[in-house]
């Protein structure tokens, strides 16, 4: 029997993406080529407009590529329908961004809970394990408060907690440090490896801070539409 672990949790197959616009073609994706396995952490490199973005939302679902395939879990975007690929993010990706989007009415707890809720999970049990992972990312004291009372750094940690609730294979973390201080920096970063450790999710996390991207099991760069391994 082959080990889990082994498995990839995200691979991309020979990706293109171009962006056209009347005549102009711009091409980001070149046939590029990815994998990451459960419990891996890679970071992604690349100066300003490389494509780092682009590169998280052809390998999440959230963009289709021009070209390639994308699997997750073994799962081709490709042969399944919106619907379908969907429920198969909301089961097995977890997203953090630079910005938070929590929503603004809801308190820290009813934010975390969302996810569960749209799968229609038992609120209860939303509830429950909202708690416990808010609990795990220092938040226990602020729960009750709506992202207006948090602090930036609260906030970040109040989204990584949304993206981890279900549990996810992968986290895809998209400049997740990028609007933080340098120290508060570090201990979200510090966050997302600890949790990467302790529940065996992999983690992607496209960053432009080397020191960061150091901390990570691999280092990729992103350059002229193609990933290698940074030196």
């Amino acid at each position: 029997m082959s080990d889990p672990t082994d498995r990839p949790v995200v691979r991309g197959q020979e990706i293109d993406k171009t962006f056209e616009e009347g005549e102009l073609r711009v091409s980001v994706l070149r046939g590029l080529e990815f994998c990451l396995k459960r419990g891996e952490q890679v970071a992604i490199i690349g100066a300003s407009g490389s494509g780092k973005s682009t590169l998280l939302h052809v390998l999440g679902g959230l963009s289709r590529p021009s070209g390639g395939r994308v699997f997750i879990d073994d799962q081709d975007l490709s042969a399944l329908s919106m619907r379908e690929q969907g429920l198969l993010r909301n089961a097995k990706l977890g997203f953090v961004y630079q910005f938070h989007h929590l929503l603004p009415e809801f308190t820290a707890l009813e934010n975390v809970a969302m996810p569960l809720l749209i799968r229609r999970e038992d609120s209860t049990e939303a509830s429950d394990r909202a708690r416990n992972i808010l609990e795990q990312v220092g938040l226990a004291d602020r729960m009750a408060h709506k992202p207006g009372e948090l602090s930036g750094g609260e906030r970040q940690r109040a989204a990584i907690a949304r993206a981890m609730v279900t549990r996810p294979a992968c986290i895809m973390a998209d400049e997740p440090t990028g609007n933080l201080d340098a120290k508060t920096a570090a201990a979200v970063c510090e966050l997302l490896l600890q949790l990467n450790q302790e529940q065996g999710t992999g983690l992607i996390m496209a960053t432009h801070d080397m020191g960061l991207a150091a901390r990570t099991g691999r280092v990729m760069a992103l350059e002229e539409g193609r990933l290698e391994r940074a030196e």
